[in-house]
C-alpha cells in the first residue's frame, strides 16, 4: 500500500494518505507533509520527541498533528522521519493522539527543499472502516 499519493489542486498542494488503520493514515499524513520539505527516508532517527494533541473532531485533531511537523521545525529545527506509538482515541472533548516522533535536528548533509506555511481545513476530508483509512488534505505553501 502507498503511504501517500499527492492530487491535482489549483494554488496549494494536496494529498491523501492512507494507512490500515486511522493512526497509519495520520502518521503516513504527517510524512507527507515533510516530504514536501525533506527527504523523510535520508533523515537519521537520532531524537524521539513524545506529542500529545487533542480536538474537538478527528479533522481538527489531524490539522493539529501536522501543524506540530511544523511548529517543530520552526522552534527546534527538527525534521521528522516517522512516527511510533500513534494512538488515537476518542474522548469526552473531543479526540486525543498521543504518539513519538521520530527524527534529527537540521544539520549539514539534510536538505530542505520547500516550505509548507500552512495545513487547511479547507478539502480535509478522513475515511475509516474496517478496510483501512484515508485523509485528504490541502496545505498552504
Amino acid at each position: 500500500m502507498n503511504r501517500y499519493r499527492f492530487l491535482e489542486h489549483t494554488a496549494d498542494a494536496k494529498f491523501e494518505a492512507f494507512g490500515a488503520t486511522l493512526e497509519e493514515a495520520f502518521a503516513n499524513a504527517a510524512l507527507a507533509v515533510a516530504s514536501m520539505m525533506w527527504d523523510w527516508n535520508r533523515i537519521a532517527r537520532r531524537m524521539r520527541i513524545p506529542v500529545d494533541v487533542s480536538g474537538p473532531d478527528r479533522e481538527r485533531l489531524l490539522l493539529d498533528v501536522l501543524e506540530e511537523v511544523l511548529y517543530l521545525l520552526d522552534t527546534r529545527g527538527f525534521l521528522l522521519a516517522g512516527m511510533e506509538s500513534v494512538l488515537i482515541r476518542e474522548t469526552e472533548e473531543g479526540w486525543r493522539l498521543s504518539a513519538d516522533f521520530l527524527g534529527d535536528i537540521s544539520r549539514p548533509g539534510y536538505e530542505i527543499t520547500g516550505e509548507v506555511k500552512a495545513i487547511t481545513l479547507n478539502e480535509m476530508h478522513i475515511k475509516s472502516g474496517p478496510g483501512g483509512a484515508s485523509v485528504q488534505v490541502v496545505v498552504d505553501l
